[in-house]
């Protein structure tokens, strides 16, 4: 049988919620599946229930643990699954208490390193623009500012070509996005507000995206239209930022230079941003370096290995999938 067929069957054997380590333990007992020289078997293992669940299969069904870990069951043996459990009541006591005692859940804030560290690995340079250091005291200024802004420069090796391209059109050497962030986006209503609010947000940059840390599965249909009528990319950040995906990409737009001069007004940050980068474009070649380097260090932290990112999401009490832990 297939690897996903032996999950079906240890599924099928272990009849109630159980673990990916179960189902891998149950593989290598009943010998469904010759896993060969793989290394990491029981990751695999992971990865494949998360491609059930994220694919819509209809035959397994999870739920979330404490920990934000998951136990996973087979949809035909839902009755036979005690209904205390299958609401939570005795298992999902993280989410429980965090309902209750706001100090242990995340804040927005606490994704943005995590974005700052995908993009990173995508050699985009980030920033957060903090609304309330603004001028002016116009509550309206959230559908003007984006959460994080962001730079992609062209990489070309030779700096002749690199000084061409400089001369002939300055734009062209590099790319600026925006990024709207929510913690999560559950409703048709609540993807609505916070799609729109990317649109206004990013009307200057030439991608615009919305990122958020959950969506509901039942709103990628709207997703889908909002971007193909909007332009508006939408990025899901996961725990393990390397593993966050573009659910839909970016339409590219030209700069909207009077919107960014708007911005550098009420922003000190958005404007020492642009300073930054005009700064870097315009180096001459002995002092790129110290440009770039300059600009990186005013850009947001970013993880240096996932250590360090599962430590920040356990302090931070970000759920983290079981394919990061494992």
């Amino acid at each position: 049988m297939t690897l996903k067929e032996a999950i079906l069957q240890s599924l099928e054997d272990l009849g109630d919620l159980t673990t990916y380590m179960d189902i891998h333990n149950q593989i290598l007992k009943m010998k469904y599946y010759d896993y060969g020289a793989a290394k990491t078997p029981a990751s695999t293992i992971s990865a494949l229930l998360g491609d059930f669940i994220r694919k819509g299969d209809s035959r397994v069904k999870r739920i979330k643990l404490d920990g934000g870990t998951y136990s996973y069951y087979l949809t035909k043996n839902e009755k036979e699954i005690s209904v205390d459990v299958l609401s939570g009541e005795s298992v999902d006591k993280s989410e429980k208490f965090l309902k209750t005692n706001k100090s242990k859940t995340y804040e927005e804030r606490d994704l943005h390193i995590l974005l700052s560290s995908y993009l990173k690995s995508l050699d985009t340079y980030s920033k957060t623009i903090f609304h309330e250091q603004s001028n002016g005291k116009d509550s309206n200024q959230i559908w003007t500012h984006p959460d994080m802004v962001g730079i992609k420069f062209l990489n070309l090796q030779s700096k002749v070509s690199q000084n061409f391209l400089k001369s002939i059109n300055r734009i062209d050497t590099f790319k600026l996005s925006s990024y709207e962030l929510k913690r999560e986006i559950n409703s048709d209503s609540e993807l609505k507000k916070a799609f729109f609010q990317a649109v206004s947000n990013s009307s200057w940059a030439n991608y615009g995206y919305l990122v958020a840390f959950e969506f509901s599965d039942s709103l990628q249909d709207e997703m889908a239209r909002l971007n193909q009528s909007f332009g508006v990319g939408i990025i899901q950040l996961n725990a393990n930022p390397y593993q966050s995906k573009v659910l839909y990409p970016s339409v590219f737009r030209d700069l909207d230079f009077k919107t960014i001069d708007k911005l550098c007004k009420m922003n000190k940050e958005f404007e020492k941003f642009i300073e930054q980068t005009e700064k870097l474009m315009t180096a001459s070649e002995k002092y790129v370096s110290g440009a770039e380097k300059e600009l990186d260090e005013f850009c947001d932290m970013y993880f240096k290995n996932d250590t360090e990112i599962e430590k920040y999401c356990k302090e931070k009490h970000i759920p983290i999938d079981q394919e990061f832990e494992v």
